[in-house]
């Protein structure tokens, strides 16, 4: 009997590869990736105005002095900033296959899911502390605050919304999405994984070179679980958990908490 015929994989005409780079291109463009343009000369523009240790980012301000303006404003804020992760959800979905279910971004293995997010909220929270010290320490960091909020009923609600948003945008975007689309480009797991850090890095670099050092990290470690487990729900644990303790500790504590989003 003849050894069976290996199938081929599947091979992308030009034109859905050109559709695929410029859809990438589009939503990179509406979400993170145009976050990192900004990082990067919103960074040049700090440093040529003084020494970055010697500035300081802000994270969660308040956009209104008026209390039921400023949570309105809080609130849109929030709304909004989530609509390219509808977006590339929609994108995703396809007729008999689930984004969420596509991306793992369900609650269809909540003890794995939580266990794995709490190991890797407790490395990268360590990880970012160090980090932050460290790039204090050699002056490429600016000093960060995390909340700035004035105290009202809702600040501390408010801040885990901002933390949950943060960490859906970015996981679902910069791993799930972007990880689907660079695997049917044909990219290489070390180039996925690599890309998608460098993503991580460039929109935090406002804060300062250490954030974009260690965010990188972060990306790699990330991209690395999302390789293995092929799901973000970890992920967006993980990420969820690192912000709420950083915003809502930062808000009850003060200044002896301080790492970014």
């Amino acid at each position: 009997m003849s050894a069976p015929v290996p199938v081929p994989a599947l091979v992308l005409e030009p034109r859905a590869r050109r559709r695929i780079v410029a859809e990438i291109l589009i939503v990179l463009g509406l979400s993170l990736g145009q976050s990192g343009v900004y990082a990067i000369v919103r960074l040049a523009d700090k440093m040529t105005q003084a020494p970055l240790a010697g500035q300081t980012t802000t994270l969660n301000q308040s956009l209104a002095p008026n209390p039921v303006f400023d949570l309105v404003y809080q609130l849109l804020g929030i709304f909004f900033s989530l609509m390219p992760v509808a977006l590339v959800l929609f994108l995703l979905t396809e007729p008999g296959r689930s984004a969420f279910r596509r991306i793992g971004f369900t609650f269809a293995r909540p003890l794995r899911d939580f266990a794995l997010g709490f190991v890797l909220a407790a490395v990268i929270g360590a990880g970012t502390l160090g980090v932050y010290a460290a790039g204090r320490a050699l002056g490429i960091t600016t000093a960060l605050v995390p909340a700035a909020l004035d105290t009202y009923w809702w600040t501390l609600p408010v801040l885990i919304l901002s933390a949950l948003r943060h960490a859906v945008l970015e996981e679902v975007i910069v791993v799930g999405y972007l990880f689907t689309r660079l695997r049917a480009l044909g990219w290489s797991v070390p180039a996925m994984i690599l890309t998608s850090a460098l993503i991580r890095a460039s929109y935090h670099l406002y804060q300062g070179i250490g954030p974009g050092i260690g965010n990188f990290l972060m990306g790699l470690l990330f991209g690395y679980a999302y390789y293995k487990t092929k799901r973000v729900m970890p992920l967006v644990i993980a990420h969820a958990l690192v912000d709420i303790a950083g915003f809502v500790g930062f808000a009850l504590f003060g200044s002896a908490i301080g790492i970014g989003d």
